[in-house]
């Protein structure tokens, strides 16, 4: 889906003579553009997948938390994993957690994805996991980490679909434009560059009438 450019968009500068003085700011903004799409992913999607990471390790970070202050890592992982209990365990918001990484990273690192519904799967599915988790099980009457995981888990859900909506998808989607307009613009530059000097260019006048006197005579007395 990346804009295929770097290779198409050299030889068009090349064969638009673009080694004018006029068209050297254009040459440099093109450059500039295909220097960033080497990076093979843009500035803000890579912020967005870093936060997307940040995700997945704040709400790991609070499970062992939670793991540790219960009763010991060790115990705890044996009666939220080994006996999972949808009503008390923790385990799962982990495993949401995970899903949103996996999808997400796949969708927007790995496969460069454009659109939103990527986005959407996974948020809807955060929110109607967590809002029947938080109604039916009893995790509010477990402590602070109760209300911590599920509200931290649901706010870095909608944050992540806020960065994408907003920053990523517009952003890249401008600077797109912003390239298309710039290769329309070389289209439109004439194919001829300028031509050769002109013989005109290296007149001198003739000498005048007393100058070729002058020089006759020292001739003539040498």
């Amino acid at each position: 889906m990346d804009s295929q450019c770097s290779g198409s968009a050299s030889s068009r500068l090349t064969g638009k003579g673009l080694g004018s003085a006029g068209a050297t700011p254009v040459s440099v903004r093109v450059e500039s553009y295909e220097a960033g799409e080497k990076k093979c992913i843009s500035d803000v999607r890579r912020t967005f997948c870093l936060f997307v990471t940040f995700d997945l390790l704040f709400v790991t970070l609070l499970w062992i938390i939670e793991l540790n202050v219960n009763g010991g890592i060790q115990k705890q992982l044996e009666i939220e994993v080994l006996h999972y209990d949808y009503h008390a365990s923790f385990f799962d918001i982990f495993l949401l957690a995970v899903f949103r990484f996996a999808v997400l990273i796949l969708a927007y690192a790995v496969c460069k994805l454009r659109h939103w519904w990527a986005i959407a799967i996974t948020t809807a599915a955060s929110c109607a996991f967590l809002i029947a988790k938080v109604i039916l099980s009893k995790l509010l009457s477990q402590g602070a980490f109760g209300y911590l995981l599920p509200i931290i888990s649901f706010v870095l859900a909608w944050i992540e679909t806020w960065l994408l909506d907003f920053k990523v998808l517009p952003q890249e989607a401008e600077d797109e434009n912003r390239f298309q307009s710039i290769m329309d613009a070389t289209d439109r530059a004439p194919l001829i560059g300028p031509g050769p000097l002109s013989d005109g260019q290296f007149y001198s006048p003739p000498e005048s009438l007393a100058d070729q006197i002058q020089i006759y005579r020292q001739s003539n007395v040498d």
